[in-house]
């Protein structure tokens, strides 16, 4: 049976900061709040006038929902803000059942998807994080044993009795774990420099459409629905451009509005990915009506990983879902992509504009780059070898026994650092 779930999205009154509706958010963490199998009974926008210390709602809001929580035999509340231990444990005791806010929640929805042993460690790493954040004393009132990874089970594990000192032992446990993780992701990446493929990483907000755009353009069958964080682990297929060069193509994590940073930070190993690629596809639903904030999102996410001179730049905009729209709407869609170099209007599920946006990623990998023969000998020339690796794109690779033979291009930045520091290899096709 289905968890019985009141989900709440709180706002300020006089707050002009925020972007979307009331409306539009609360419809999203309802969606959130589905996408683990909770039965939504009962869902409302509360405007507040200010922000109440020990229960964030008001004294007159949580008698109000404590009548409907037990009138519907509710177990389970959801609230779409960010709530202090205090907060929590109040609420928790006037309606009798467990609270958890928008950070705690999302952190349950990337423990339900992670499927590989790094996924696993990254959202146990966030949710230690978080739980160590909000240990208070004179929790008595709830139950002492809960089940499960995360903050929804049952009898089982002990949550509530772990102390700081344990927590924080088995976050350097894990970390250590992920230490691992990460030294093998760099080996990883260093094997793929060596076979001379460019990546192009997919980053978006959450159902934005990544998933059904990789599996279109790979021809594989990576698991993507409407459905929020379908996408966790990430991905890596090679693909033809339609000149015939080859490029590793990478799914992953989808972003969303107020990402906790506890899952910034654990998933930091696997957003390194979107960090060491080439070129970087912002894959957005234009069809939904908070495209534009949600673009603001993910291009927040992408500078907080550290990634803001790519992101001024402007990254490869691609408009998704144009099969969504209405006759006018995207008629307009597509005459201002016409007007704009980086922006292409697709349909992942459809197929359309596809082939515009492949020829798209192909000139923003070569287009401005010249290409560079160079001879070297794996003794003298190792730094140079690795520099080139590093700055340029290699795309093609001959290994002899005591030389190699590269051919890479290099925009005119890399060019003249490159040359600077090696004036004499550079001999130009």
């Amino acid at each position: 049976m289905l968890e019985k779930t009141l989900v709440l999205h709180l706002s300020l009154k006089n707050d002009n900061s925020a972007s979307r509706t009331n409306q539009s958010q609360l419809d999203e963490i309802v969606n959130l709040t589905k996408a683990i199998d909770l039965e939504v009974i009962v869902s409302d926008s509360v405007v507040l006038n200010s922000i109440n210390i020990s229960t964030y709602i008001g004294k007159g809001k949580t008698e109000y929902y404590a009548g409907i929580i037990k009138e519907n035999e509710i177990s389970l509340a959801v609230i779409n803000t960010q709530l202090s231990p205090i907060q929590q444990r109040n609420l928790e005791k006037v309606w009798q059942c467990k609270v958890i806010d928008r950070t705690a929640l999302i952190i349950e929805i990337f423990g339900q998807r992670a499927k590989t042993k790094e996924g696993v460690l990254q959202v146990e790493l966030a949710q230690l994080t978080y739980q160590r954040s909000r240990l208070v004393r004179g929790w008595t009132h709830l139950e002492r044993q809960r089940g499960g990874r995360g903050f929804l089970g049952g009898p089982g594990e002990t949550q509530i009795e772990l102390d700081k000192r344990v927590i924080t032992e088995n976050i350097v446990k894990i970390k250590k774990q992920l230490e691992e993780v990460i030294r093998t992701r760099q080996l990883q990446r260093k094997s793929r420099k060596k076979v001379p493929f460019p990546v192009v990483a997919l980053v978006g907000y959450t159902n934005a459409g990544k998933s059904t755009l990789f599996n279109l353009l790979t021809k594989s069958n990576v698991f993507a629905q409407d459905l929020l964080f379908a996408t966790l682990d990430p991905t890596m297929r090679k693909i033809r451009l339609p000149s015939g060069k080859n490029v590793i193509l990478s799914d992953t994590v989808g972003f969303i509005s107020d990402l906790p940073t506890e899952l910034i930070a654990a998933f930091r190993a696997t957003l390194e990915e979107v960090l060491e690629a080439d070129v970087i596809l912002h894959v957005r639903d234009v069809s939904h009506s908070d495209t534009l904030a949600q673009k603001t999102d993910v291009e927040n996410v992408l500078k907080s990983l550290g990634i803001r001179d790519k992101v001024d730049r402007g990254l490869i905009e691609v408009l998704n879902k144009v099969d969504c729209l209405d006759e006018y709407s995207r008629k307009a869609l597509l005459v201002s992509c016409s007007r704009h170099q980086k922006e292409y209007p697709i349909s992942a599920l459809t197929g359309e504009g596809v082939n515009l946006l492949l020829k798209g990623i192909e000139q923003a990998l070569f287009s401005e780059k010249k290409k560079f023969k160079f001879k070297m000998y794996w003794e003298k020339d190792s730094a140079f070898i690795a520099e080139l690796y590093q700055k340029g794109q290699v795309v093609h690779r001959i290994d002899a026994e005591d030389s190699i033979l590269l051919e890479v291009y290099l925009n005119e930045i890399e060019k003249a650092q490159l040359k600077k520091s090696f004036p004499k290899y550079f001999i130009e096709a």
